[in-house]
């Protein structure tokens, strides 16, 4: 794990909030909603690292023995949620962590824009938390998947579909949600973002898995064109056109015979 917490950092584009929504059927302004309340809406912080919320009382409940000792006399694990308020930069204590157990460090913190919890890797769909936080170090929208699928996990999705606020902020953030107001807070946040036009998307309708086919194009209309009126047709065979000349030359023959006729007679 690189010691820095640095990936690529990509933020979200334009098409990522409606695209990842359509998943879970909820529109943009939940996600805004959800965002807001989670992380201000930014995944990394000024440095281009993830947002993290490191939890002491997390980090206790995966140690134990001699490891949990060293953490409790560190300042870095205690056993209730709230013992002592939280620092503004959650790393110092991260790394601190880290060098007493990578693996149940990197499991009590929350990471990125929807701060999911890396103990709850498995939910988000990793293998592994190393695996969860390579992906958050790198894209903001692998952070928001990440949060999509805990959501799928959990069946929180019609709780966020249906805007039941505290159904979906307790089982989202856990029995305690009133005492940071995550249900009001989302109500809120809702209600600013419904006021603001959404980034069309066309995936508006219910997802089917079945490939439909295309229907074919309709064939194109044939340009009608002007036809001659037909002449009817007569029951006598039609008489064929005369020849210029034709009458002259059998007038001539006719004069020609009568003359050898008048010729023979003579004899």
């Amino acid at each position: 794990m690189d010691p820095l917490f640095k990936g690529a950092a990509r933020r979200l584009d334009d098409m990522d909030l409606p695209k990842l929504g359509a998943r879970i059927g909820v529109g943009e302004d939940e996600m805004h909603a959800f965002l807001d309340v989670e992380t201000s809406g930014h995944g990394f912080d000024a440095l281009g690292r993830p947002v993290i919320l490191f939890e002491p009382h997390v980090f206790y409940r995966n140690l134990s023995g001699a490891k949990r000792a060293r953490a409790v006399a560190a300042g870095l694990a205690y056993s209730k949620w709230g013992e002592k308020p939280y620092p503004r930069d959650g790393y110092p204590r991260l790394k601190a962590a880290c060098a007493i157990d990578e693996t149940a460090a990197l499991k009590s913190a929350s990471w990125g824009l929807g701060q999911v919890l890396g103990e709850n890797h498995a939910a988000a769909g990793f293998a592994t938390v190393q695996a969860m936080v390579e992906a958050m170090m790198a894209d903001e929208e692998a952070q928001l998947e990440a949060a999509i699928n805990f959501i799928k996990t959990n069946k929180l999705n019609d709780n966020l579909r249906n805007h039941d606020w505290a159904g979906f902020a307790k089982g989202y953030n856990g029995a305690g949600y009133r005492k940071n107001a995550y249900d009001t807070r989302l109500a809120e946040a809702y209600r600013k973002w419904s006021r603001i036009k959404d980034t069309p998307w066309p995936s508006a309708g219910p997802v089917s898995s079945a490939v439909v086919p295309a229907a074919p194009p309709e064939p194109a209309k044939p340009i009608p064109v002007p036809q001659a009126t037909a002449t009817p047709a007569s029951s006598a065979p039609p008489s064929p056109a005369a020849r210029p000349g034709l009458w002259a030359a059998l007038i001539a023959t006719i004069l020609k015979f009568s003359a050898i006729l008048k010729l023979f007679g003579r004899k």
